[in-house]
């Protein structure tokens, strides 16, 4: 039992994980002794425990999300009953914050925040027989232009048949107090020639269902507007998809997202509430610009667009 397996539950087979593509780019010379192992959360948790056990590792790294927590929580006390000594470490949202929804206590660590340099670090400490004391390791924050990319561990199989996960910034600067994403207030951008040297070799392999993770692309509009001329051009079909703030829509934008054609740009835009409750919860919002812009994006453009809005306030949009 020496090596090492990154697994977590997907909430669909299309999708993938960016973040245990992450992890395995910057084990560095652990590499070879690592697997990636993706499952579904509607699998039979049991299967999957055989599954991960027939590897035999020492060190089980797994995703835990909104969608995959209870899953993951009966997966680790299955994986603990059948081989104790197997060491299993826990990251991602759904154990960055506390309190935890689930109980995780089969699990021996667990890692909040972003995972690429502490994940490289808690291996180096079991594996040389030296493990921290602590089970939850505090976040810190990482210089994301130092840690290695994951773009090139994405294979065949992913590229044919899964959404391409791919981040160009990370961070929001916005302070709503309902959203765990304002906790990280800085946004850090990844360099953007760097970036897109990496997805034309996804684009050379085949990629062509790109998924931005980022919270908003276009608070950048310097890097929004080389994004989306890398796309435009492409000769062959394409999806790519981004979450915007309708109130960020200047004229050079809107003239890129103009020539998108049909079923190749997809926009969620981000309001979930409007005037009353966003005061409450420090949410700024522009309303006219808002209903300005989203009249723009259905009668000028080829956009499929979603409103991601909560309307339990009673309040609601004249454009949707």
């Amino acid at each position: 039992m020496e090596g090492i397996l990154l697994t977590t539950l997907n909430g669909r087979y299309s999708h993938s994980s960016i973040a245990l593509r992450y992890l395995y780019a910057n084990l560095h010379q652990l590499q070879p002794i690592t697997s990636i192992k993706e499952y579904v959360i509607n699998q039979n948790i049991q299967d999957i425990a055989l599954d991960i056990l027939q590897f035999q590792p020492k060190i089980i790294g797994i995703g835990v999300y909104i969608w995959n927590a209870t899953e993951v929580s009966h997966l680790i006390s299955i994986i603990k009953k059948v081989s104790p000594s197997t060491t299993i470490v826990l990251g991602g949202p759904e154990v960055s914050y506390t309190p935890f929804r689930i109980n995780f206590n089969d699990a021996n660590y667990i890692i909040q925040g972003e995972g690429e340099v502490q994940f490289y670090q808690l291996c180096q400490d079991i594996l040389h027989n030296n493990p921290p004391c602590e089970k939850i390791l505090p976040p810190k924050v990482v210089d994301i232009n130092t840690i290695c990319l994951p773009y090139s561990f994405y294979n065949e199989d992913d590229i044919a048949n899964r959404h391409i996960y791919v981040e160009a910034s990370r961070g929001c600067p916005y302070s709503c107090e309902f959203c765990l994403s304002s906790i990280d207030k800085k946004v850090r951008e990844f360099d953007i020639e760097t970036l897109l040297n990496q997805f034309e070799s996804l684009w050379e392999k085949g990629a062509r269902d790109f998924k931005f993770i980022d919270r908003t692309l276009n608070l950048n509009i310097t890097n929004a507007t080389k994004i989306l001329d890398f796309f435009l051009k492409k000769q062959e079909p394409f999806t790519t998809h981004f979450e915007v703030i309708p109130d960020n829509f200047p004229t050079a934008l809107k003239e890129k997202i103009k020539l998108f054609p049909k079923h190749s740009l997809q926009l969620e835009v981000g309001i979930q509430t409007l005037k009353r409750m966003a005061k409450n919860i420090k949410r700024n919002l522009n309303i006219p610009k808002n209903e300005e812009n989203l009249a723009f994006l259905e009668n000028e453009t080829n956009a499929h667009i979603h409103v991601d809005h909560n309307r339990t306030s009673g309040e609601s949009m004249k454009v949707w």
